[in-house]
């Protein structure tokens, strides 16, 4: 298989994956903008309001670069975990580990699709908190190099989900029990300098804490974890995930079955 027949190989998947969620829209875009638009009106106007200040900002404009990776995260997974596993369902996954495409190029498929995803919705996010608050972004480069790398680091989780699902059941535990209280104890909606010194080192653990310190650094030019480890833990994760992700799709764990 040459470099070209890899290219449009590869280059199909992508544009399945991206077709299959903006051809459903309204089920995979707009639900969670509304969500997120009750975060806004619910914690940042109105319980926002009555608190002080956090690091010179208003309570809105601290917790809008942590609802933004929220959205991005749950999508980028969601995007992965669903298609992959309606692949092994439908048994057509097979067909692409027996073709001559290299696995790297399938894993890397369906995670772009994740991504896509992710930051289109991250994006409209974005969009929808101009009408609640004014903010100037402190650098492009880092909200960029953040929301995707986040992005890309929870599409290989949702992959990893789907390839040990058995269930339709099976890919909502991990969202259910793991990644929810993570992303919730992540430092979204407060800064952990706020908590008891035991609990801080506690968040310490929690990988989402980095992304969205670093996030609020790309918007705000704040953050509470130096952000040469946020990002060093961010790409470690994303190493490590996709070799995991590439070592399943070579051994056929979880999909030749």
């Amino acid at each position: 298989m040459n470099i070209s027949q890899q290219f449009t190989a590869f280059k199909t998947i992508v544009t399945k994956e991206v077709l299959r969620f903006a051809r459903i829209w309204l089920q995979t875009v707009v639900p969670p903008v509304i969500t997120t638009a009750l975060y806004f009106v619910i914690f940042g106007q109105l319980i926002g309001s009555q608190l002080s200040n956090i690091s010179g900002y208003s309570y809105m404009d601290y917790i809008i670069p942590g609802i933004i990776l929220m959205a991005i995260i749950n999508n980028a997974y969601a995007n992965v975990v669903a298609s992959f596993y309606m692949s092994k369902f439908s048994h057509f996954i097979e067909e692409m580990l027996v073709s001559p495409m290299p696995n790297y190029l399938i894993l890397m498929g369906y995670v772009i699709g994740g991504v896509a995803r992710g930051l289109t919705v991250g994006l409209v996010v974005a969009l929808i908190s101009t009408f609640f608050t004014k903010f100037n972004i402190h650098s492009y480069f880092i909200l960029f190099s953040v929301s995707v790398l986040t992005a890309i680091l929870f599409s290989l989780g949702g992959f990893i989900n789907a390839v040990y699902a058995n269930s339709f059941d099976d890919i909502s535990i991990i969202p259910t029990f793991v990644l929810i209280p993570l992303t919730y104890l992540g430092g979204i909606f407060y800064s952990i300098d706020m908590l008891p010194e035991f609990w801080q080192s506690v968040s310490l653990v929690n990988p989402i804490l980095y992304m969205v310190n670093a996030m609020r650094y790309g918007m705000l030019g704040v953050s509470d974890i130096d952000l040469v480890t946020a990002f060093s833990i961010i790409v470690l994760f994303v190493v490590a995930l996709f070799s995991f992700c590439l070592y399943l799709l070579n051994s056929g764990k979880g999909i030749r079955s």
